[in-house]
């Protein structure tokens, strides 16, 4: 037995707010995926990093200077810098998933 007390001990309640007229909760559990991102989102980037973002690049890289875009090559750069990170992305969340299987 020790000596010190604890709110449990001694009947005391903690400071907080008053939870005694909230309403009752249901018992909800969250499943956390063991991934980084959800399916829908990884399969919205991987969409948009090997197809959208490249093609995009391409196209303004073609078609801008024959319409006198300004800037185009800081367009292109982007979009493909655009793709190389929606790539990372998915890289990440996937070796995440492969290590979390793996375990």
């Amino acid at each position: 037995m020790t000596d010190s007390k604890t709110p449990a001990d001694t009947g005391e309640t903690l400071p907080g707010p008053d939870t005694g007229d909230w309403p009752e909760t249901a018992d909800v559990t969250h499943d956390v995926p063991d991934w980084l991102i959800p399916s829908r989102v990884y399969d919205v980037l991987k969409w948009l990093g090997l197809i959208v973002l490249p093609a995009l690049a391409v196209f303004v890289n073609t078609v801008g200077p024959a319409w006198g875009w300004p800037h185009v090559d800081a367009i292109v750069t982007t979009l493909n810098a655009l793709g190389i990170l929606a790539g990372a992305l998915i890289g990440v969340s996937a070796i995440k998933q492969r290590l979390d299987r793996a375990a």
